[in-house]
């Protein structure tokens, strides 16, 4: 839920964050610039699949689990520092395009590593069901985004919410605090049982 919600606060924020990272005088440019590179997040997420899987299989599921949540955490919390196109010209852009990347990396890398995870753990006859209950995260994560971006802006005006260090870069700042409680959950947890008997018989996947 919480790596959702910050993939989807960027596209919630999109038409303020156009008119922040991008010159001045073409709106409509700006702000398909700005949804190309929210796309761009999407693009990536099978090859974080891809490359978070392997991980999974050589350092164990909870290892991996901790590094998408900080890559992704991270990520969003430094768009919200990324100074605008008025300060750092075409900068501003390539380092939000840049974050962006692996954000979608570090999705994909947890969403199918949740997935793992979880049928690991289920019951054999009941894997389905527990699995299931992943693919309301991303509702969750777009509610929370929503009920964020929409506190914020109650609580201030139109001019100080869209202003280059304005209320806008808010929910991004906020996801650390989130990400802070995830790490501390994860950290709790255990690895995944299978992954534990494949590591005591030495046949877990290795770096070659």
């Amino acid at each position: 839920m919480i790596e959702w919600y910050d993939f989807y606060i960027f596209g919630m924020l999109a038409q303020t964050i156009s008119t922040e990272f991008f010159p001045e005088g073409n709106a409509t440019a700006a702000l398909l610039s700005t949804l190309a590179i929210f796309a761009a997040g999407f693009i990536v997420r099978p090859f974080g699949a891809l490359v978070f899987g392997r991980l999974g299989d050589i350092f164990g599921r909870k290892s991996t689990f901790l590094l998408t949540l900080v890559l992704m955490g991270g990520s969003t919390f430094l768009i919200g520092l990324v100074p605008g196109y008025k300060t750092i010209g075409i900068a501003a852009p390539l380092l939000v395009l840049l974050l962006r990347l692996i954000q979608g990396l570090a999705l994909g890398g947890e969403y199918g590593g949740a997935a793992t995870y979880v049928a690991e753990h289920a019951p054999a006859n009941r894997r389905g069901y527990f699995t299931s209950w992943i693919q309301t995260t991303a509702t969750l994560g777009l509610f929370l985004a929503l009920g964020v971006i929409m506190l914020v802006k109650l609580n201030m005006s139109d001019a100080s919410f869209n202003s280059e260090w304005g209320g806008w870069r808010y929910p991004f700042w906020f996801s650390i605090l989130l990400v802070g409680v995830s790490v501390y959950i994860r950290m709790k947890m255990e690895e995944s049982p299978l992954f534990s008997k494949l590591k005591s018989e030495g046949k877990q996947l290795r770096i070659h």
